[in-house]
């Protein structure tokens, strides 16, 4: 055991030699490499200094010359300030000159230009450009801020511009222009100018664009009687035509164009409307129907009137006579009841279809009445949603309302008429086969006594 301990410890303290041995020769290696990495930052230090040094003196000078070139600025800026005063006082004391130079002429030059604005306006918006384009040019020049007065041949060009307008408004011109249609084309046509009101091309009205200069049909003609004049009118050389002209320019002209049509005035009363046009139509029918079939009827009975001693089985009152032909030979009250069955079956085939004429003409106003409400709901959810500043909103809505019960009216006003008709034929025809029951009855009953 003894043995076993000191090998161990011999074993280590070799062990601790080798470890201390290898060490010293790693820390002399450090110690090298310390001082070789020392000697390299040192130089590396050194020529960092150097250009910083070097960048330093480069930075100095630039400084220098800006601090140069922004005393120069400053010292240009001082004799701009002044140059501008000098400017400023030169300015006043020309203006000053040009006011006493000018005397009343300033005035005259304001007038000018203010009749210049004005005319502009006037001539620049005028039919009478279509046919003389570039009138406007030289108005526009002489309305905008200008600073030196006008010249004896400016105003005669004023002059002239306005005796121009002036006397072509009351002319009545052919001349041709091109007409930029609707889909996008251009052609060019013979136009008539009415004075400074209208224009008119071979299909109407026409209208002058004064933004881009050019000859517009209307989006949509007025009513055809006011277009055929204009086109008739248009096709005369000499005389006195009837023409309807529009004294305000365009305005009245827009007011009818934009006038809701027949068509659309219609189909404002939405699906409402809709069931009453349905109605009506289908009441027309029937009512066209029974009027041609009870004619008919009449006709043949007014026939069998003139032949009573033949009946024949194609109308009511040959029916009926063939009943009582059948039963000559009952007595006077079962030939009676006879006749009434007879006639009874013949009043369903006579007054059928009437019943529906009348109802008809009754639902037609209740639709009306239906779609006015349902417009007046329409109408309130609106203001409750937008309020009541802009009545565009709610026109629609109101339309319906309206509409409805103008077409519920005007429905049921032919369908009761019709009625009326279509009743009084079946009543006559009634009143016939009544009558010859009637006759024939009282004959059996004579014959009888006899």
């Amino acid at each position: 055991m003894k043995l076993l301990f000191k090998s161990v410890l011999l074993t280590a303290a070799l062990s601790v030699s080798a470890v201390h041995a290898q060490s010293a020769n790693t820390l002399d290696q450090l110690l090298d490499q310390v001082k070789k990495n020392r000697v390299s930052e040192a130089r590396i230090n050194q020529k960092r200094e150097a250009e910083f040094n070097s960048a330093r003196a480069d930075k100095q000078a630039l400084v220098k010359k800006a601090q140069a070139e922004l005393k120069a600025e400053q010292a240009r800026g001082d004799r701009l300030a002044k140059q501008f005063a000098d400017n400023e006082i030169t300015l006043a004391n020309k203006e000053v000159e040009l006011k006493n130079a000018t005397g009343t002429l300033g005035e005259m030059f304001g007038v000018v230009r203010q009749a210049s604005a004005e005319a502009y306006g006037r001539i620049s918006s005028s039919i009478v450009s279509a046919e003389y384009p570039g009138r406007s040019d030289f108005l526009e020049e002489m309305s905008s801020e200008t600073k030196g007065l006008p010249s004896l041949s400016e105003l005669e060009e004023l002059w002239f511009a306005l005796q121009t307008e002036m006397t072509e408004s009351g002319k009545v011109s052919r001349f041709n222009t091109e007409v930029v249609s609707l889909d996008g084309g251009s052609k060019t046509e013979s136009v008539v100018r009415v004075g400074t009101f209208n224009l008119i091309g071979e299909e109407g009205y026409l209208v002058y664009d004064a933004e881009s200069k050019q000859v517009l049909p209307l989006g949509r003609q007025p009513d055809s009687y006011m277009t055929d004049s204009a086109i008739d009118f248009s096709k005369e050389t000499s005389g006195v035509h009837p023409f309807y002209a529009d004294p305000s320019r365009g305005g009245i002209l827009g007011l009818l164009i934009a006038k809701a049509t027949m068509m659309e005035r219609y189909h404002a009363g939405g699906l409402p409307g809709y069931v009453i046009t349905g109605l009506f139509f289908l009441g027309l029918l029937i009512a066209l129907y029974k009027i041609i079939t009870l004619t008919l009827i009449g006709g043949k009975m007014r026939s069998q009137l003139k032949n009573i001693e033949n009946p024949s089985s194609g109308n009511p009152l040959g029916r009926i006579l063939n009943v009582y032909k059948e039963n000559k030979n009952v007595d006077v009250e079962n030939l009676e009841l006879k006749l009434d069955e007879a006639i009874l079956r013949e009043l369903p085939s006579i007054e059928s279809g009437t019943n529906i004429i009348k109802i008809l003409a009754a639902i037609a106003p209740l639709l009306g009445l239906l779609g006015t409400v349902i417009g007046m709901i329409a109408t309130f959810q609106q203001i409750t949603l937008f309020g009541t500043g802009d009545p565009k909103l709610m026109a629609g809505s109101i339309s319906m309302a309206l509409v409805t019960t103008a077409e519920g009216i005007i429905a049921a006003l032919p369908l009761l008429l019709l009625h009326s008709m279509v009743a009084g034929r079946a009543k006559s025809i009634v009143h016939i086969l009544d009558e010859q029951t009637a006759g024939i009855i009282a004959a059996h009953a004579e014959a009888e006594k006899a």
